[in-house]
């Protein structure tokens, strides 16, 4: 059965569009993303805009959802351009590409992970895994990764029981259904994977090292290849840090 859309919410869809079209504009212009400042951009009032956006904290929701999607999507680009049955170079490409992103759109990186979807403790692993599209992807690589290479993680009678309370509850964006519960221990490397990650390239973004190591990418390559080992992979040929540095300098 064809489901019928109505030219109402036709037209209201549209202008969601539009918001986050506005938004993202403003932020690439350096101006101050505001209710105020997106509907004098569309031509609207402020309170007209509230019927499609109630508070400064949806509106940030919306975009940076969309953001993180349209960002996830040239992730996955850039990781299929390695073969399928490589885990481990999507995942290199992934996050190169990740870096990228961040440096290139450092105001929507800043709007997107400075935006927490687990800041209450009422947040649902639904809503988690629906508003956090690019952390589901490359935790879904490291689950992939480790379907073929296996690699070590710790057992839970060897973490600290705080740790192992919230690996068996866990608010993180992935898929459980791809983590047996024997290897829940996978998560808690997940979640240190994507600490180091993130850390080495919100430091970049916000240019808290010396430029001339941002530029080169040599922090970053490091820390890269220093998971090599740690995701199953001795690189005993250096492909996959030739990869790394390839995708680096591609940049």
């Amino acid at each position: 059965m064809v489901q019928t859309v109505s030219r109402r919410e036709r037209q209201r869809e549209a202008t969601y569009d539009e918001i986050v079209r506005v938004s993202r504009a403003l932020l690439a212009e350096g101006l101050e993303l505001s209710l105020r400042a997106v509907a004098g951009r569309m031509g609207m009032t402020a309170p007209a805009l509230y019927r499609y956006v109630a508070s400064y904290q949806e509106l940030v929701d919306l975009v940076a959802f969309e953001i993180d999607k349209a960002a996830t999507e040239e992730f996955r680009a850039a990781a299929e351009t390695q073969p399928a049955d490589d885990a481990l170079a999507r995942l290199i490409c992934a996050s190169v590409a990740f870096r990228r992103w961040a440096l290139r759109d450092r105001a929507e990186f800043s709007l997107v992970f400075a935006n927490p979807v687990a800041d209450t403790a009422c947040v649902r692993r639904d809503e988690l895994l629906t508003s956090a599209t690019s952390g589901v992807y490359l935790n879904g690589l490291l689950v992939a990764v480790w379907h073929q290479l296996r690699y070590d993680h710790p057992e839970l009678d060897e973490l600290d029981p705080v740790v192992v309370e919230v690996l068996r509850d866990p608010v993180l964006p992935i898929d459980l259904t791809e983590v047996p519960d024997e290897h829940r221990g996978l998560l808690w490397v997940f979640m240190q994977g994507w600490a180091t990650l993130y850390g080495t390239v919100t430091l970049e973004v916000f240019g808290h090292l010396d430029p001339r190591i941002i530029e080169s990418g040599a922090l970053f390559a490091e820390m890269l290849a220093g998971w090599l080992p740690r995701l199953g992979s001795d690189d005993a040929d250096g492909r996959y840090r030739s990869l790394l540095l390839a995708e680096i300098a591609r940049e």
